[in-house]
């Protein structure tokens, strides 16, 4: 249902995956691809990052980014560490390993199943311009939300576009809300 939404309004997003998604859902994962989004890196078994040994987030990532691209035939580029947990050492051995870091400013909360308009209220009030937005394809009413935030937000001129176009790739820092800036140089050094 997601991918038909999104297919009516001509939206491209990123779906961000775990190894279990990708073994139960192979026909989705090419439907995405065929389709024009993206499929991005999860992780393998969801777990805190921040816990992890460098080999086993290095496994995380691999094992995960392995499958995606046996599927798709393309390396994912973008992870979004579960829960939101990050550090730098993490996006250090992302980095390192040929991925972004992602993270969002605009949580939709519909992991909270609180209803529709809650979760419309709640983006639709919090998005600005390159606003990244969490939602999850599990969520309860996420076929009767997301058209709703779709059709607001490109009413208010909003354009959405998949993650790969509003990030910068060098040149870059992450504050400490997961938001990247442009890092500022000067010529004359």
């Amino acid at each position: 249902k997601i991918l038909d939404i999104l297919k009516d309004n001509q939206v491209k997003a990123a779906f961000f995956v775990t190894t279990h998604y990708i073994n139960s859902n192979k026909d989705l994962i090419k439907r995405m691809v065929d389709e024009g989004h993206l499929v991005c890196n999860h992780s393998t078994n969801h777990p805190y990052m921040t816990k992890l040994s460098e080999e086993q987030i290095v496994e995380e990532l691999n094992k995960t980014g392995n499958k995606i691209c046996e599927l798709t035939k393309k390396k994912p580029i973008l992870f979004r560490p579960p829960y939101g947990d990050y550090n730098d050492k993490l996006i250090r051995i992302c980095m390192e390993n040929g991925y972004y870091v992602i993270q969002w400013d605009v949580d939709s909360l519909d992991w909270k199943e609180l209803g529709i308009q809650p979760v419309v209220d709640r983006v639709t009030r919090n998005v600005n311009n390159g606003s990244i937005v969490l939602f999850h394809n599990n969520a309860k009413y996420v076929s009767e939300y997301l058209p709703i935030v779709i059709e607001k937000l490109q009413s208010e001129g909003y354009e959405i576009v998949p993650i790969s176009e509003l990030i910068y790739k060098d040149n870059f820092y992450i504050d400490n809300t997961g938001r990247q800036h442009k890092k500022e140089t000067n010529e004359n050094n």
